[in-house]
């Protein structure tokens, strides 16, 4: 697989007693020049996430090592492209890392209207 410069997303969740390691880790990322983007932490459910989380953008050729950063962590995540198919990414395009959380897949953007994509590198960031 030739890598690129597609956009990608990574959503980190965190219990109220892996926190401190969400923050340490968030910081890590905002200074980290692979990083295009650090989100807020969000202590509830939004969007189709459930739980706490904050995500973190970056391209392709980077999700290797994005992967690796949240893994040392032990935190959970979800890591998937931004195409033009919003479900897809945050299912079958989707890669996991812990145990995977129950998304409410209702709430996404259908296929051929993901606005990620629209917003990826521009506006928001």
């Amino acid at each position: 697989m030739v890598e690129s410069d597609a956009p990608y997303h990574a959503h980190i969740y965190y219990a109220a007693d892996e926190r401190p390691v969400a923050v340490a880790l968030r910081e890590a990322f905002g200074a980290d020049e692979a990083i295009l983007f650090v989100g807020a932490m969000t202590d509830g459910g939004v969007g189709p996430h459930p739980i706490a989380q904050y995500e973190v953008h970056f391209v392709e050729r980077n999700v290797g090592a994005v992967i690796a950063a949240i893994k040392a962590t032990g935190l959970r995540a979800l890591v998937h492209p931004l195409t033009d198919d919003d479900l897809a990414d945050h299912t079958t395009l989707a890669h996991w890392i812990g145990a995977p959380v129950e998304l409410d897949v209702t709430v996404l953007d259908p296929p051929g209207v993901n606005q990620g994509v629209s917003r990826f590198g521009k506006a928001d960031f």
